[in-house]
């Protein structure tokens, strides 16, 4: 049994009474004694090694909760375990789990219309998947404004398919529409008993990778360059490498499908890449429009310009203008002492709120606007954010704007009588459409200091595609710049997201990372005797370098097998060890 207790990652042996054995299997969910408490439990191995258990000393299982995940998905948890967590089974077991208690499974749903090719299926899609899966996965490369729905339904005419995208809106759309279609539809986590049961399709957001699908013949990842498939929090498993894995123990095709694939995805599949037509390719891509700012005084702080005004003066059209800069101003610099303003008790830079206040983002210090230093009021911002922006756009627009930020949870209403929208990124995924989206310093993405940055602008820009559409559409992307022949500006412009590949790989091989290398991050108060010991360990090819801000190490390995064996090999303290595994903002 692997006990559902925070901290413990341990396995126990327990007895199984005979009333309780037709209802028990491998993933079972149980609730069983332990330290002279009730806990929930998984079965993990039924009938183990024995030599050195007493069956007199076992306790019996107190009862028994429902299904849990079954046996291929228990052993895909312990691969898992090791390949990003060192050995911590619990994480991957609560992903594969109901939310709820289900005491009993439904009668299969499978529709005899997914025995046979459906119509309109994508005919790349379906080359790709006709190997089944013997090759290992494919990449097929789909403009943004292209409809995923016939490479689903070419997955689906081969059998039990495992569908993964990386919003849980979206899932649910692609549920209904695939419904419509004929075919019987698990959206999960909600449809997790129907799904066990077995359907034509399994779909659901990140978590979806870990859903059962009995009898899978054939498994697809919706837009596999999107950060939102891996998760943040420790253990940071993506979901496109455990449904590579899992159709691999299948033995079923794997299909990884983005406009903008991934280096990792790129590197992965090999020579097994799809492209579009030239044709299709530009027509699935909008108009790319660059605003050459290199003319502009250096020290011009305004982000509004003539090309800009223009676009918001347009009748009738939904523009929305992206910054990530939330706030009123995320830089201030005292205009009487010229000191930036820092926090008074972490030292990180300080940002105006809507109430008036500077606020510090790490560790949540509030205080009056006032600085530090020489205790004047007078600060000026070296870079607004977007709520100030908001401001300025629509005295520019001459029309409402609304401001949008990761912090906003409310739905926008699509019948709004506001034209013009100004935001984080958070708002390309709050609209269901627009007509023109205004990337206001589009410099802020190309230069984050994050070894992805490349490939995170390029998503970016792919997220605001499918907001406007194709070119027929008369859709419009813009992006204000002061690097206007920038290689992720130009695979846009030439509707071409290849021609980025060949740079950054370049850079990453220079720079020794992903997908060249394995990486990982170790941070927190143990972080350094982690990496002594990750130093004078007897795996080859492992390098540690640090420490860096804040105590953080950073872990290479020639690939990822090879830094889990590192990593699973080194001492684990109970706390103070944060282990990112294929860190995505480094």
């Amino acid at each position: 049994m692997s006990p559902d207790v925070t901290g413990l990652d341990k396995q126990f042996d327990y007895l199984i009474p005979e009333e309780l054995e037709p209802r028990v299997a491998l993933g079972t969910m149980v609730r069983v004694s332990l330290a002279g408490r009730r806990v929930g439990a998984w079965v993990t191995a039924i009938d183990p090694d024995q030599s050195e258990v007493d069956p007199a000393r076992l306790r019996p299982l107190a009862r028994v909760t429902g299904h849990g995940p079954p046996g291929d998905l228990v052993e895909l948890a312990r691969w898992a375990a090791h390949r990003w967590a060192a050995g911590r089974l619990r994480p991957f077991l609560r992903a594969a789990s109901p939310s709820r208690a289900v005491p009993g499974l439904p009668r299969p749903a499978r529709s005899p219309s997914a025995s046979r090719v459906l119509e309109p299926a994508d005919p790349l899609a379906r080359r790709l998947l006709a190997d089944g899966g013997s090759r290992g996965p494919a990449v097929l490369r789909r403009p943004p404004a292209e409809d995923p729905v016939p490479v689903v339904l070419a997955a689906a005419a081969l059998g039990p398919a495992l569908v993964v995208l990386p919003a849980a809106d979206d899932a649910r759309r692609l549920g209904v529409r695939l419904r419509r279609a004929g075919l019987s539809v698990a959206i999960v986590p909600k449809d997790w008993p129907a799904a066990a049961a077995g359907v034509d399709v399994v779909v659901g957001a990140r978590a979806a990778a870990w859903a059962p699908v009995p009898g899978l013949r054939a498994a697809v990842v919706l837009d596999e360059h999107d950060e939102a498939l891996q998760e943040e929090r420790s253990p940071t498993w993506h979901a496109r490498d455990v449904v590579i894995e899992r159709a691999r123990r299948a033995a079923a095709p794997c299909l990884l499908v983005s406009p903008v694939p991934s280096l990792a995805a790129l590197a992965i599949a090999g020579d097994r890449v799809a492209v579009p037509s030239r044709n299709d390719e530009r027509a699935g891509w909008p108009i790319l429009e660059v605003v050459d700012r290199r003319r502009d005084d250096p020290w011009q702080r305004s982000l509004i310009t003539p090309a800009l005004v223009r676009h918001l003066r347009e009748p009738d059209r939904r523009v929305v203008c992206v910054l990530n800069a939330p706030g009123r101003a995320r830089r201030l610099v005292c205009r009487a002492c010229r000191n930036r303003q820092r926090c008074e008790r972490c030292e990180a830079a300080v940002g105006l709120t809507r109430d008036g206040l500077l606020h510090c983002a790490r560790c949540g210090t509030d205080r009056p606007v006032v600085c530090q230093v020489c205790g004047s009021s007078d600060l000026a911002p070296v870079r607004p954010g977007v709520s100030t922006l908001r401001d300025e756009v629509e005295a520019a627009a001459g029309r409402p704007a609304v401001e949008v930020t990761g912090a906003d949870r409310e739905v926008l209403d699509p019948e709004a009588p506001a034209g013009v929208y100004v935001g984080t990124e958070a708002v390309l995924h709050r609209l269901d459409r627009a007509d023109t989206v205004v990337f206001l310093d589009i410099d802020e993405e190309l230069l984050a200091p994050r070894f992805r940055a490349d490939e995170q602008a390029l998503g970016l820009l792919a997220r605001a595609a499918r907001l406007v559409g194709g070119r027929a559409g008369g859709g419009r992307l813009v992006a204000q710049t002061r690097l206007p022949h920038h290689e992720v500006l130009d695979a846009v412009l030439h509707a071409d997201p290849g021609r980025l590949v060949a740079p950054a790989v370049a850079r990453r091989t220079e720079l020794d990372l992903p997908p060249v290398r394995a990486l990982a991050l170790l941070e927190g108060a143990a972080a350094g005797d982690a990496a002594a010991a990750l130093r004078h360990a007897p795996t080859g090819g492992v390098s540690v370098s640090g420490p860096a801000e804040a105590g953080r190490y950073l872990v290479r390995a020639p690939d990822a097998d090879t830094l889990a064996d590192a990593l699973a090999a080194i001492p684990r303290p109970p706390r103070g060890l944060r282990i990112e595994v294929d860190p995505a903002r480094v």
